[in-house]
């Protein structure tokens, strides 16, 4: 079974091309336009061994929401595509990744159900390029449109670090969740 998806979407304010291969090798090639971004989209691919691929572009004149927001919907769409009907996955994980002094704690399920608790603080309000008030939007946007749910929280003095650890420990989380385990759909309801 390939679980692998290619899809697309234009807006007024983006026009991105996301190609996800769930199953992959951890090799990706990230363009957003936003540097800082791109190394966290790249660290999610290598530390979930997901192979991905992003193309966006953009109002970043603007700022940097709509490129944010609008890569992980299509990232969460893509992953929900591409994981198909969900018989025997793991489906729940979780991931604990130290990064220095920050310590991420991620546990997700990929329940049919979208829903986040995010406990993320941050003091500055950018790190390179990127608005730390869109971290929690990638996630929240990632959860609502994949269906799934995601519950975490950093803690921290180092921004980059806080951030860094939060994409490694979702990768992680959502890596061993996907896993195939057993030929069921795993839900008392027989449907996800």
């Amino acid at each position: 079974m390939k679980r692998s998806k290619k899809m697309k979407r234009k807006t007024s304010e983006t026009d991105i091309e996301i190609s996800l291969n769930i199953d992959g090798e951890g090799k990706s090639n990230i363009d957003t336009g936003i540097d800082f971004f791109n190394h966290m989209l790249d660290s999610f691919a290598r530390h979930g061994f997901f192979d991905l691929q992003i193309k966006a572009n953009g109002d970043l004149s603007v700022d940097d929401h709509h490129t944010v927001e609008d890569v992980g919907i299509l990232l969460g769409e893509t992953f929900a595509t591409a994981i198909g009907d969900k018989k025997g996955i793991k489906r729940m994980s979780h991931s604990i990744i130290p990064m220095d002094d920050a310590l991420a704690t991620v546990a997700v399920d990929i329940s049919g159900r979208s829903y986040s608790v995010l406990n993320f603080q941050f003091k500055k309000s950018k790190v390179g390029d990127l608005s730390t008030e869109n971290v929690e939007h990638f996630f929240e946007s990632f959860a609502n449109s994949a269906r799934i749910n995601i519950n975490a929280k950093v803690e921290g003095e180092n921004d980059h670090h806080k951030i860094e650890s939060l994409f490694k420990a979702f990768s992680k989380a959502l890596n061993d969740a996907s896993k195939i385990e057993h030929d069921i759909i795993p839900s008392t309801k027989g449907i996800l």
